[in-house]
């Protein structure tokens, strides 16, 4: 499988042209993959091109390639989105990781009543550029032409008022219907609590926005594994997989 890079200036690009990554992107492939001239690489923007192309030069201060074949790929609807409590230690992280590799259309950071980590001033700044760094890898891994955006944080008042945007699913292990039982009428915006739960007050807020509490299962789930399985359960409902 040939390695993916990201350049951020690919629309309008055709079948010929050159295009160079640098920073990081260049230092990956020539310096970490050790890439050389005449090898196939892949190169999107993260918007929905997909080119195919050929390295020219491979050098830790820029890589060249040349374009040969270039797909523009639709996004997926309706989107399917995350909506992650703040969770202690690499619990967040590793939700987000594995949601972008298994196709989350947008990821949502949420200050929840119960969550330990507080993502407040220069912190809450570094750790948002963290999210987004995690979702850049992934994205890469897993060679996925649209890269989910990572949204400002948001508290349960406004996550409530996502709900004008998104069809809010959250996950519930005590509710009354699976999340294969909810009819997906627009784009899902699914919501996932901290290690010790949703706090009562914030279901009531999301009830009163109109969410509808799912659960799956009979097993409660870590922060970290709630999320992709709920998004693997509904790629299958969308017939994404």
């Amino acid at each position: 499988m040939a390695h993916c890079y990201w350049h951020d200036a690919l629309s309008g690009a055709a079948a010929g042209d050159l295009v160079t990554l640098t920073g990081d992107e260049a230092h990956h492939a020539a310096v970490v993959s050790r890439m050389r001239r005449g090898e196939r690489v892949l190169v999107s923007d993260g918007r929905g091109v997909l080119a195919e192309g050929v390295i020219d030069r491979a050098e830790r201060d820029g890589v060249d390639v040349v374009l040969q074949r270039i797909e523009h790929v639709d996004a997926p609807s309706p989107r399917i989105g995350l909506a992650q409590a703040l969770a202690k230690g690499d619990r967040a992280e590793l939700a987000v990781q594995a949601a972008t590799e298994l196709g989350v259309d947008a990821l949502v950071p949420w200050q929840a009543r119960r969550s330990v980590v507080q993502w407040k001033g220069e912190r809450g700044e570094k750790s948002l550029e963290r999210w987004r760094k995690v979702v850049r890898e992934a994205g890469k891994q897993a060679i996925r032409p649209h890269l989910p955006q990572v949204a400002p944080v948001v508290d349960t008042a406004g996550l409530a008022l996502l709900a004008g945007a998104w069809q809010l699913m959250v996950l519930d292990p005590a509710a009354p219907r699976s999340i294969a039982e909810v009819a997906i009428e627009r784009d899902v915006l699914l919501v996932v609590g901290p290690e010790g739960g949703i706090d009562p007050a914030e279901l009531e807020t999301l009830d009163a926005a109109g969410a509808a509490r799912v659960r799956m299962g009979d097993h409660v789930l870590r922060t970290s594994t709630a999320g992709p399985a709920g998004l693997a359960a509904l790629s299958l409902r969308l017939g994404r997989w």
